[in-house]
């Protein structure tokens, strides 16, 4: 890789995460009523899938949630926000990774990004058995699943529309090798 190129890779991370950080503190801002309390859209998550399928390296992706996170928190959180964050976070992208993997062409974006927001929710309530030491609390799950399946999709379909009009970037078609992503 050239001088030039990681360049832009690393001011394309910059705008991810910058991209990240204001979609979730506007999501902290909207009022919007769940059939879960403490359930969000997760608009942060819709950059942090663009970032798996563009980016070269899951290592990139990693850090661009990451900083994600830890600016997040910085500017509008606190640190039981963070481990929250950081345990949906890290167990949610694991995921990602796996099913993009293991799915192959079998699994579309959308299923990707369903699979991680369920799992998201069950990073964040695995932080919240250990702190409140309670397993119950793990029987918030099925509703949680729901919103998640919910969100999941939503945040699938908005990637897969962003990812579609990418590949006709010729930067991530030739430098990043995006692959036409199709539902």
């Amino acid at each position: 890789m050239t001088k030039y190129n990681k360049t832009y890779k690393m001011i394309y991370m910059g705008i991810l995460v910058s991209m990240a950080l204001v979609l979730s503190l506007i999501e902290r801002m909207l009022p919007i009523p769940f059939i879960a309390p403490g359930a969000k859209l997760g608009l942060a998550n819709l950059i942090i899938v663009i970032s798996v399928y563009t980016l070269d390296n899951y290592k990139a992706s990693f850090i661009v949630l990451i900083l994600k996170m830890l600016s997040s928190s910085l500017l509008g959180g606190s640190i039981s926000s963070l481990l929250y964050s950081i345990s949906g976070g890290v167990l949610s992208f694991i995921i990602t990774i796996l099913v993009k993997h293991l799915g192959g062409r079998y699994v579309s974006i959308i299923g990707v990004s369903t699979s991680a927001a369920v799992f998201h929710n069950v990073g964040q309530l695995f932080a919240a058995s250990i702190i409140f030491k309670n397993l119950n609390i793990f029987l918030y799950l099925p509703i949680l699943s729901i919103a998640g399946i919910g969100t999941g999709i939503f945040i699938g379909l908005s990637a897969n529309y962003i990812l579609n009009h990418f590949s006709k970037i010729s930067y991530f078609n030739k430098k990043l090798n995006l692959e036409k992503i199709e539902i």
